[in-house]
């Protein structure tokens, strides 16, 4: 069964050129021109993947972003933005966006972000997709993260960042490391700042005081270590 995208674009130009690009592909394509129509569509048909504009109309992309992952829904979200500001891509991550793209942007960069985030979502079973770090057990075959018995919201970039941090425990994990293994072959396009953004946002999530982290240590000019 095909994959299900939705696009939540207002440019008409650019929402024709994503439709015809995914369908081509093999895709079902569903668009829509606003924040609030779209919240109605993703209701109604849950898609697989959602292609998300960051300036809409009635209701923007951040506010889309922020209300399905309150709800509880884990939805692998691309966001889209003309805006080429650090600001603007870390606000997106921390509400829960799984990936940006910077207007303009190459269609195939795109498709290939689309890929990886599907495959990783469909990821295969195993035990190492059930472990615990402090008070959170994380189950991935679940996407959820219970911390202290009370759901918390993780994307699923995030989710495969800490199960790599997990499964290299007492390790060091280098950025290159982060983008080979979680990124894939769109790792050209992202850059270490992503990294250490997503880091941030997983350490709210985790760590008892964020300043001071106890399990996601930094190691200086290198990446990161799980210790429990």
């Amino acid at each position: 069964m095909a994959k299900k995208i939705l696009i939540i674009e207002d440019d008409p130009g650019i929402q024709l050129s994503l439709k015809d690009e995914f369908e081509s592909e093999g895709f079902d394509v569903s668009t829509a021109d606003d924040g609030l129509a779209g919240l109605v569509m993703i209701e109604k048909n849950p898609p697989d993947l959602i292609i998300l504009d960051l300036m809409l109309p009635i209701q923007n992309g951040f506010q889309v972003c922020k209300k399905l992952r309150l709800d509880g829904n884990n939805v692998p979200i691309i966001m889209l933005t003309v805006k080429d500001q650090e600001v603007d891509k870390v606000l997106g991550l921390e509400l829960g966006a799984d990936d940006y793209v910077t207007k303009p942007f190459s269609l195939r960069e795109l498709l290939a972000r689309v890929n990886a985030l599907l495959r990783r979502s469909a990821g295969p079973v195993s035990e190492s997709m059930r472990f615990s770090i402090g008070n959170t057990v994380f189950d991935l075959t679940r996407y959820e993260a219970l911390k202290n018995g009370k759901e918390v919201q993780y994307t699923s970039l995030e989710l495969h960042m800490v199960k790599l941090l997990h499964e290299r425990r007492g390790l060091v994990v280098t950025r290159d490391d982060f983008l080979d293994r979680v990124w894939g072959e769109t790792h050209t396009v992202v850059t270490e700042g992503t990294i250490d953004s997503h880091i941030a946002n997983i350490r709210k999530k985790l760590e008892v005081d964020p300043s001071k982290p106890e399990y996601i240590l930094s190691i200086r000019g290198v990446g990161y270590k799980l210790v429990t």
